[in-house]
């Protein structure tokens, strides 16, 4: 067949699961050796990428322009037209330049934590094994175009919309795409005309994960014309809402009602009592933008971008530069066991037959069922293949019954010259199920619960010395019987064991105590049988509060199991239904939940928790789930990633306790100066030009220094604890208001110029040195060493308030040089200030720290 050139466009309707294979290959310019790479570079320009991400990637400039549309800068730009239109023309420019100097400075921090997060996300591309230019190529699903051939193993990600051509038990998981719960088998062949696409047995998708079997696919659809593009989907989503950001919306709904009502409260004050509506308006709108922390979302980008960038040096790619601010609140950690906890580098030590003996038989047994295994191939069977070589030439495969995670276990029938045997290994407590028979020397009798006992026994020793252990069994079966299913799996005759070790990490130890020193608790989630989980857990140091099994855990209402949870360390034998049963049995008794795996397995979980983690050689579907992916064969990674969390959480709540209990302070100020002033306390440019320099110093918190004590326990976000530190802080900053008034008024006697020049220096002096005050629990703060970047950008902002009436550029804001006495009686106050804020934080936190802390802890 003579391979053509890629069409312009494949039909966005083409009934691609319906057609021949010959015309199939027609349609698509391929043919059954996959497409050259030229072809496939030609396809690349006619389809683009195969990247259905580029759905939500927004232009440059849309990006920019999205940042005004803060209502509050609506608002501001609304003000500067008003003061266009009546002349005004001084103040119009003025706020417009203080307006796009914020947004660009927003944007900026913003779109650069973006592109780091872009970097970051292609070191962990996807890839795809494709037959392209007659070879088989390791290559990135992003190049994959209509045409290609694609090889599929289980583990593996479904790279584009595909017609399957050929396929040994083939199952996929398309759940995510069709809803349904149970992985559903594919198969070559051509669909009747009306069948639906997205039932078609020869059909998979994109973003579908593949849970056994071999099959080779060809692509038919890629980027935005598949399935997932159609609905704007991406591989890697967005989590959902998590706490922290639940919070951070109620913090915003709050803040936003203050600020209105407070623009309300003020505006009608000076508009009734002696100030022009216009005057009093953009008074009003320039207070309010001074009054609302419009800095948060680039302080968490910065604090986001940070820790990613952070995580990656010690070996941590961050997917999702959000699950950061998860890390810092995780108080509970669950982690499969094998590969994570453990090496994963398992290797054969026994091949036991049922009385406890080394057999050739039962190492037979294994050997042909892990070769002709086509599915769900397993470390285990690795292992198994790696031990010896066997000769098996006389046995023949006839068929397989594939893993799946229910009855955990695989089964393959073979000839062995006119005989026919199936042949079964699994979990233990699964294939004697199947065993009505027992192997005992050579001679077969029945399994009777005094030899199941002692067999039983066997595996429980094996267990209990940390071994991970099989069971294998056989049985002969009929010559005629040419299908078989898992209703084959029966009345069949138990052989004996294999057994496996595999050592823990030797970082794993050192990991569990640095999280636990964190306050986070481990759980062990696994599928492995308790005895061998509970030796591991001794080897690692890990104290066991309680064991549950998946089957306790199947038989356990939502109350009960929510109940039970908080005293269990070890599950053991769980599906992983019951595994997400327990994670969200702990997340409804108020705990934010992290899960680590590598396996298919584990994809759910990772996807269900707060944080979900994975590693470097995970399997893609467990990868792509994952929020976090440790690229370093090295748990302690997990701890320096808690840290960084909570060193992240710890510089927001600086920067929300420092600007809200500042503006609740001058809200009050404001508002007493509005009613005995005759003019403005402060003009709305110098109130915005105040809010610009505010927000210059505070720009630098995300790069602060984070007390030890802070980040050594989970921090959540605690909105009761907000309110009581912005009622208690504020009025403080008010009462120093009133005094400077007081002192400017009958001391200075201030005209309009003087007071609105001295109370702008005084009230930048304050609230930017007093960060140094509250960004630290410690008493006195001096013993908390801020970083130098904070203390130099607050320090210049300081400088710069005081200079800046003695300039030119002064004047254009209405200021005037102020006496030397005046900065006498400021170093007086600010002194003052800072002290009483001080004995009042000691007071506060020995108050309500205690509260405070047992909420996050």
């Amino acid at each position: 067949m003579t391979p053509q050139p890629p069409p312009e466009k494949p039909d966005p309707q083409a009934q691609f699961h319906t057609l021949p294979e010959e015309e199939l290959f027609s349609v698509l310019g391929s043919s059954p050796n996959g497409l050259t790479s030229d072809q496939a570079q030609a396809g690349l320009l006619r389809f683009g990428n195969n990247d259905i991400s580029h759905i939500r990637k927004v232009p440059v400039i849309l990006q920019y322009l999205g940042h005004f549309k803060n209502l509050l800068i609506i608002i501001l730009l609304i003000a500067a037209g008003i003061s266009l239109f009546v002349g005004e023309l001084t103040d119009a420019v003025i706020i417009f330049i203080i307006v796009f100097a914020s947004v660009t400075l927003d944007f900026f921090q913003e779109y650069k934590a973006g592109e780091a997060a872009d970097l970051l996300r292609q070191k962990i591309l996807t890839r795809a094994t494709v037959l392209r230019d007659g070879k088989e190529q390791d290559l990135p699903i992003t190049e994959l175009v209509p045409g290609d051939l694609v090889r599929l193993t289980a583990g593996d990600i479904v790279p584009a919309d595909a017609r399957i051509l050929t396929a040994r038990t083939f199952y996929v998981n398309q759940s995510s795409l069709t809803g349904e719960p149970f992985p559903v088998e594919k198969q070559p062949g051509v669909a009747g005309a009306g069948t639906p696409v997205t039932t078609a047995e020869n059909y998979i998708f994109l973003g579908t994960s593949v849970v056994s079997g071999t099959a080779t696919a060809l692509v038919t659809k890629t980027g935005v014309s598949t399935e997932f593009g159609k609905v704007a989907k991406t591989l890697v989503e967005r989590p959902p809402e998590t706490e922290f950001e639940r919070g951070l919306r109620h913090f915003s709904y709050l803040m936003s009602k203050f600020v209105f009502f407070l623009v309300i409260f003020v505006f009608f004050i000076n508009a009734l009592l002696r100030h022009g509506i216009l005057e009093s308006l953009l008074f009003s709108i320039a207070l309010a933008v001074g009054m609302t922390p419009e800095l948060l979302p680039m302080i968490l980008s910065l604090n986001l971008s940070k820790g990613s960038v952070a995580m990656s040096k010690k070996g941590a790619i961050v997917k999702h530069p959000e699950s950061i601010q998860n890390f810092g609140s995780m108080d509970v950690l669950c982690t499969d066991k094998t590969g994570t906890l453990t090496q994963n580098e398992i290797a054969l030590v026994r091949h036991l037959d049922t009385e406890g003996n080394d057999s050739e038989n039962v190492l037979l047994y294994s050997f042909i069922n892990s070769t002709y295994d086509t599915g769900l191939k397993s470390p285990l069977d690795d292992a198994i293949l790696k031990f010896r070589h066997l000769d098996i030439d006389r046995f023949h495969k006839i068929d397989e019954i594939p893993f799946d995670f229910l009855r955990k276990r695989i089964s393959v029938v073979v000839t062995d010259g006119d005989k026919r045997l199936i042949i079964a290994k699994g979990a233990p407590e699964e294939v004697f199920r199947i065993c009505s028979q027992v192997d005992r020397n050579g001679v077969t009798g029945p399994l009777t619960e005094a030899v199941r006992a002692q067999v039983e026994g066997i595996y429980q020793a094996q267990s209990a010395d940390g071994f991970r252990t099989l069971a294998v069994c056989y049985r002969v079966v009929p010559g005629d019987v040419t299908q078989f299913s898992v209703a084959d799996e029966k009345e069949m005759t138990l052989a004996g064991f294999v057994t496996f070790i595999d050592p823990p990490k030797d970082t794993a130890r050192e990991s569990i105590r640095q999280l636990e020193h964190a306050g986070i608790e481990l759980k062990i989630l696994t599928g492995d049988n308790e005895l061998v989980t509970r030796k591991i857990c001794e080897e690692i140091g890990l104290e066991i509060k309680g064991v549950l099994s998946g089957e306790d855990v199947e038989h356990m209402d939502v109350q009960t199991l929510s109940r039970v949870v908080e005293n269990v360390t070890v599950f053991s034998r769980m599906t992983p239904v019951q595994k997400n049963r327990v994670m969200m049995a702990l997340k409804k008794n108020g705990h934010v939940v992290g899960f680590m795996g590598d396996g298919i397995n584990d994809a759910p979980s990772i996807r269900e928790a707060d944080v979900g983690i994975s590693v470097e050689n995970a399997v893609d579907i467990a990868k792509e789930s994952a929020d976090i992916i440790l690229l370093k064969n090295d748990l302690r990674i997990l701890s320096d990633g808690v840290l960084e969390g909570r060193k992240t959480f710890g510089n927001t709540m600086k920067y929300i306790l420092m600007g809200t209990s500042s503006n609740f302070g001058n809200m009050f100020s404001v508002a007493g100066a509005s009613i005995f002033l005759k003019f403005l306390p402060m003009l709305p440019i110098q109130i915005l030009l105040n809010n610009l320099l505010y927000d210059v110093s505070e720009s630098t918190i995300p790069s602060d220094n984070v007390d030890e004590s802070y980040i050594m326990a989970p921090k959540k976000w605690d909105m009761d604890f907000i309110k009581k530190f912005i009622v208690i802080f504020g009025p403080i900053s008010s009462i120093f208001d009133f005094i400077t008034f007081g002192i400017l008024l009958f001391f200075f006697v201030a005209d309009a110029a003087f007071f609105q020049t001295a109370w702008f220096v005084e009230s930048i002096c304050t609230q930017t040195l007093v960060i140094f005050v509250i960004r630290t629990r410690v008493v006195p703060f001096y013993n908390s060493r801020p970083n130098r970047l904070l203390t130099a950008s607050t320090i210049l902002i300081v400088a710069i308030a005081c200079i800046l009436p003695f300039t030119p550029i002064g004047s254009l804001f209405g200021f005037v040089p102020l006496p030397a006495s005046f900065f006498a009686v400021l170093a007086g106050l600010v002194i003052s200030y800072l002290i009483i804020v001080e004995l009042v934080k000691r007071w506060f936190y020995k108050k309500y720290a205690s509260i405070t802390d047992r909420k996050t802890a």
